[in-house]
């Protein structure tokens, strides 16, 4: 006796609901994706407006925003803080789907950060004390010496979110998502905030 599947139906950009199409297209990437289907590439401007990105983590997502979380002397939150605008893309081969999201960036709550933090493995809690991030550093032992001196500071009790560590919530004001088709003949559309809660949507040529 064949046993018969049903066929995964046809990937689509059409929706009234963005994030309801994130959703799925996460939850596919998390069932094809052979590491880390939450990285997106985080880009910013500088002060002289030069742009910068790097990849980092999503850690939460809804109609409230995307969020992430850092050390706040870094470099990508120096510039967050001098200009609260950024733009991410995720881009997931085992799919051939890319989502770039645009918009406004705002500093999530001491609660919401706290709550993260106490979230993470403990090495990861002790590296957020240990890591001077994006500073100069001398040699590779200097680093590892810091993380056993806060292991021994901390020892025998929790981690406690440093005051220069926490997280930032972007506010999609567009989200664009694209999908691979035979012979470069992609779909792609644009969906734009109202301002009103919806969103407005157009097909772009590819």
């Amino acid at each position: 006796m064949t046993t018969q599947t049903t066929p995964m139906p046809e990937p689509t950009t059409l929706t009234d609901d963005p994030f309801a199409l994130f959703s799925q297209w996460l939850a596919d990437a998390r069932a094809s994706e052979p590491n880390d289907p939450e990285a997106m590439a985080l880009a910013t401007v500088d002060a002289q407006g030069r742009p910068s990105s790097r990849m980092v983590l999503l850690k939460g997502h809804g109609p409230e925003g995307f969020t992430f979380y850092t050390n706040f002397e870094s470099r990508k939150a120096g510039e967050l803080l001098a200009s609260p605008e950024a733009a991410l893309l995720f881009h997931w081969k085992s799919l051939r789907r890319q989502i770039r999201i645009e918009g406004p960036v705002v500093q999530v709550d001491a609660a919401t950060a706290d709550a993260y933090f106490a979230s993470r493995p403990r090495v990861s809690q002790i590296g957020a004390w240990a890591s001077d991030q994006s500073r100069p550093l001398d040699a590779r032992e200097t680093f590892e010496d810091r993380i056993k001196a806060v292991e021994a500071r901390f020892a025998g009790t929790d981690v406690q979110r440093p005051p220069h560590w926490s997280g930032f919530r972007l506010v999609p004001r567009a989200m664009e998502f694209w999908l691979d088709r035979a012979f470069r003949l992609h779909e792609r559309r644009r969906y734009e905030a109202t301002g009103a809660g919806g969103w407005t949507t157009q097909m772009l040529y590819p």
